[in-house]
């Protein structure tokens, strides 16, 4: 999915709203326990009921890698059924990849062609030789790592160097040489609140993806009002928040008014940007 694209259906749905596919069968009903295909079938229901109030998935890899070859296949069959039942979704596999050249131009075969997601997270950790593979693909998406959301992020992310440049801002900087605003994402934590300015400085016209809305205590106003842009430039992810708003039968009923309930929120807010 190219920019324009994404951007058309941000404005047509009015909602900026990311859906996070995280399946933990420990929160899964019994009757979908029992199913033959409990990940799929679960996420199918979550799909279906929210993919009127959002403009992208994200299907976390660890969700499904938890469960060896048959978690595998869930994800496959997860974004199969997207692509042929939501095909103007964008879905971003949150795989966090990022290894040598060659280790790295493998992660992206595997998530380009195999599974031909729109979007993959990555990893800047080891510099433009472990990034540039993934940005060689038209109309896909790298999702660079900036300024995350956990609380270790201060760990490194916040370090400065002589002249005073975090160690977020020289990422920013540095990867600008490498993509652009077409092909390259930044992940920003909800929780990071005003540095969103910060951000926006150095990155004004990029798309961010933001987690921590929701169950990580994230202010969906705040993002906004320091990260909106003119295109929006905005994807706001929330996982656990939608996906188990209810651990009963109407897992998929409760899922799907807590969308509809934030997706409210995002029209609200983008009328008024």
């Amino acid at each position: 999915m190219n920019r324009q694209k994404l951007i058309n259906e941000i404005r047509n749905k009015k909602t900026f709203l990311c859906v996070g596919l995280d399946p933990d069968t420990r929160k899964f009903p019994t009757k979908v326990l029992e199913s033959g295909n409990p990940i799929f079938t679960f996420n199918k229901a979550i799909i279906d009921a929210t993919a009127s109030y959002c403009v992208a998935y994200k299907p976390n890899l660890a969700f499904y890698e938890a469960f060896g070859l048959k978690g595998l296949t869930a994800f496959g069959e997860t974004v199969t059924y997207i692509k042929k039942n939501y095909p103007d979704h964008l879905i971003i596999a949150d795989a966090k990849r990022g290894d040598i050249g060659n280790t790295s131009a493998m992660y992206a075969r595997t998530f380009f062609e195999e599974y031909d997601v729109d979007a993959l997270t990555v990893a800047p950790y080891m510099g433009e030789d472990s990034v540039a593979p993934f940005l060689g693909y038209e109309d896909k998406w790298v999702v660079l790592l900036a300024l995350t959301s956990n609380k270790g992020s201060h760990d490194f992310q916040f370090t400065e160097d002589k002249d005073g440049e975090r160690l977020f801002e020289k990422v920013l900087r540095r990867s600008m040489l490498w993509g652009n605003s077409t092909n390259m994402m930044y992940v920003v934590g909800a929780t990071q609140g005003k540095l969103f300015e910060d951000i926006r400085a150095i990155a004004p016209d990029h798309f961010l993806l933001v987690p921590g809305v929701g169950a990580q205590g994230g202010s969906l106003e705040e993002v906004c009002k320091y990260g909106m842009n003119k295109d929006c430039g905005l994807l706001v992810n929330s996982s656990r928040g939608i996906i188990y708003a209810s651990n009963g039968d109407d897992y998929a009923k409760a899922a799907a008014e807590k969308a509809k309930e934030l997706s409210c929120q995002m029209k609200s807010l983008l009328e008024k940007a």
